[in-house]
């Protein structure tokens, strides 16, 4: 097995993770500040599972003794529209099925079974992503903007929702 081959990809992963929890987190902040609670909450949960990736690949590095590149592989974009964003979204988590797959096939060859076998989770995670925001950007396309307003008449910010003992007022 070559261990530095194999370091190489999950940082790279590492970096495409990073990137999407502070591309993830961005637009749960403004979405949050718009109110559009519940797409800002989904990108915030969401991110929070990234996190967990970045974990996930960060002990893999160092099981196989390489250290960790704690760097985001681009900055964040500036998107605010609420379709914008889930498009782009979207646009991320296709991106990643598509690497993943690639990594797990590089490390299948390279015989390290356990890394082919975390590229393998991550994929199924980022499909559920794009499931998720799939459905979101066709519900835009089938009922217009105003689907995601529709969403927040539920009471509350995200940030509201995810707090102890936060009451809303009717």
């Amino acid at each position: 097995m070559d261990r530095k081959k194999s370091i190489e990809l999950l940082n790279r992963a590492v970096a495409d993770e990073l990137q999407a929890v502070h591309q993830y987190m961005y637009w749960h902040f403004h979405l949050d500040d718009q109110g559009f609670g519940p797409l800002s909450a989904m990108l915030r949960r969401i991110a929070i599972m990234e996190m967990g990736h970045v974990e996930r690949l960060a002990e893999r590095i160092l099981f196989l003794k390489g250290d960790v590149d704690m760097v985001a592989a681009a900055t964040v974009q500036r998107i605010t529209e609420p379709d914008a964003i889930v498009a782009k979204a979207c646009e991320m988590e296709q991106g990643a099925v598509v690497v993943y797959n690639q990594f797990a096939l590089e490390c299948a060859k390279l015989a390290d079974s356990a890394s082919k076998q975390l590229f393998e989770a991550l994929v199924n995670d980022e499909e559920a992503h794009f499931d998720e925001f799939e459905k979101q950007l066709d519900n835009i396309k089938r009922f217009g903007p105003s689907y995601l307003a529709l969403q927040s008449f539920s009471g509350g910010s995200a940030a509201q929702e995810s707090s102890p003992g936060a009451s809303t007022v009717a």
